[in-house]
């Protein structure tokens, strides 16, 4: 009155996982190409330490005023942007030049622009998977120089 069935199957998974890029290879990727940032941003450094904690990259816009950058993967709202707030106040008590801030996230909160206009902050836009694009791209254009010739995929 009992079925007993046994299988030996050759299963595939082709199921896809993407996790285009983390705030560090967002970071990297700004790092590696700062027009992502815009046009004659120089980045200086990056994890940069500041009293309330770490900026995640901070340059130099092309007018000579610092830009501290505050990087988040995910769509940021009003805690980044008064973590970015608490960034720049900590960087212009130790310089008399000009500072901006710039939120950089795939997208912001829908009551967070506000704020960022009230703080005289400013927003871009960055997806992630372009990000992941640019290290991918990045790191093919570095082993074709080391070796001299283009690399094969």
């Amino acid at each position: 009155d009992r079925v007993h069935m046994v299988s030996a199957l050759s299963l595939k998974d082709k199921g896809e996982f993407a996790l285009y890029a983390s705030e560090d290879d967002m970071q990297k990727a700004i790092l590696a190409e700062p027009s992502l940032l815009e046009e004659d941003f120089k980045p200086i450094s990056f994890e940069k330490k500041v009293e309330p904690g770490f900026v995640d990259v901070y340059g130099v816009d092309k007018n000579g005023r610092l830009v501290v950058v505050e990087i988040k993967r995910k769509t940021a709202g009003k805690e980044a942007v008064l973590q970015l707030a608490k960034y720049i106040e900590a960087v212009k008590t130790r310089t008399n030049r000009e500072v901006r801030g710039i939120l950089v996230a795939p997208n912001i909160a829908r009551d967070t622009q506000r704020l960022l206009e009230t703080l005289g902050l400013e927003f871009k836009a960055l997806n992630p998977k372009k990000c992941a694009e640019i290290l991918k791209r990045t790191e093919t254009r570095g082993l074709e120089a080391y070796l001299g010739r283009e690399v094969s995929s």
